[in-house]
């Protein structure tokens, strides 16, 4: 699974293969280094939030080892250098994406199929409030996928769904609306005025084949992130290693980039995509053309203290100042044991690393 390249087929004249390796062999890697260590006891980062006034970093965790009795997840806040000030225990149910808004932190209980909130300088005991819930979409799967083949002929995906609400990324737009990415369900969910609401109103604002996938990563439509003038939503679909573009509000959906596999937690800073490709263990950074510009991170095996060195199944990103934190979440995917790096795995880290010099201005 993760560190191993999928092959792909660059049709010239067919298929853009923007994150291809080819495609920017030329560049350096941009190295990282650790940002801070999770506790001993606690696993999985899956979703990271700043502040950006104080610099304060937050994780939340991905724990969904079986049975439920053994699982710790919780979201920790670090300082601006990385030492823990906080920890809220959230129990048994895995957390996907964060987001920070106006002094509260509003978090997506994956487990739960809820929109929670708490105050951002959280400590154990800090109140957490239910926003919204979200429920099984009709019909559960989105409508078919047709594939036009490069020898003319045609093929059709038919997704499936038990209806399940796997509520995965989250960005807020300038005005306080949230918007939420359905993994299973293939969609893009808005609440209006998320900062005030409460109980607050889901509606589907978006669904369409190219936010499923039948890919070896159960999951489709995850991070996502606006453009500098909010006039384009960029969505990944992890399962099909898809950057997609939405120009807002009710334009087409299309492809920028393919080739990114895992393409987890999405992030736009200086006119740069940072796609977080998790079966990749690297960073892609695209420009809006889908051209890659850099690259960031390697794995380099797990070091003595059971930490990842480098970057291990990377899932989330925030830019802090002139850096970019990253979040290792090394979860295994697989049934087998000893296929996978993720297994050695015992004490689970952040990651940092300098940020580029920001492109000219065209």
């Amino acid at each position: 699974m993760s560190g191993r390249l999928v092959p792909i087929l660059c049709i010239a004249g067919l298929l853009a293969c923007a994150a291809a390796p080819a495609a920017a062999t030329d560049m350096a890697r941009l190295p990282t280094t650790p940002f801070a260590m999770l506790p001993v006891d606690v696993r999985h980062p899956e979703s990271l939030a700043t502040d950006p006034a104080s610099g304060e970093v937050y994780a939340g965790t991905f724990d969904a080892r079986e049975p439920a009795t053994v699982r710790k997840n919780q979201v920790l806040r670090f300082d601006a250098e990385g030492r823990l000030l906080a920890q809220r225990d959230f129990g048994a149910t895995p957390l996907t994406g964060i987001a920070f808004r106006d002094g509260k932190l509003y978090v997506l209980n994956f487990g739960a199929s809820k929109l929670q909130r708490l105050d951002a300088r959280f400590t154990a005991d800090t109140p957490i409030e239910d926003l919204a819930t979200f429920t099984a979409l009709t019909p559960p799967a989105p409508p078919a996928r047709r594939i036009d083949n490069p020898d003319g002929s045609q093929d059709s995906i038919q997704f499936g769904s038990a209806g399940f609400p796997a509520i995965n990324g989250l960005v807020f737009d300038r005005a306080g609306t949230l918007y939420v990415s359905d993994s299973f369900q293939g969609a893009i969910l808005r609440i209006a005025s998320a900062t005030t609401c409460r109980p607050c109103r889901v509606e589907l604002f978006a669904r369409d084949p190219l936010l499923a996938t039948t890919g070896a990563l159960p999951f489709g439509a995850n991070g996502m992130a606006f453009n500098a003038d909010e006039s384009i939503l960029y969505i990944n679909n992890a399962g099909d290693g898809r950057v997609l573009r939405w120009r807002m509000p009710a334009g087409a959906i299309d492809v920028l980039a393919d080739g990114v596999y895992g393409a987890d937690g999405l992030l736009f800073h200086d006119g740069l995509l940072w796609v977080s490709a998790n079966q990749i263990d690297t960073l892609v950074a695209l420009d809006e053309r889908g051209r890659v510009r850099h690259r960031a991170g390697d794995f380099l095996g797990v070091g003595d203290d059971g930490a990842p060195r480098g970057l291990l199944f990377p899932a989330a990103t925030v830019v802090q100042g002139r850096r970019m934190i990253v979040a290792n979440l090394a979860l295994p995917l697989t049934p087998a044991v000893g296929d996978e790096w993720e297994e050695d795995v015992t004490h689970w880290n952040l990651m940092q690393f300098d940020l580029p010099a920001p492109p000219p201005i065209p």
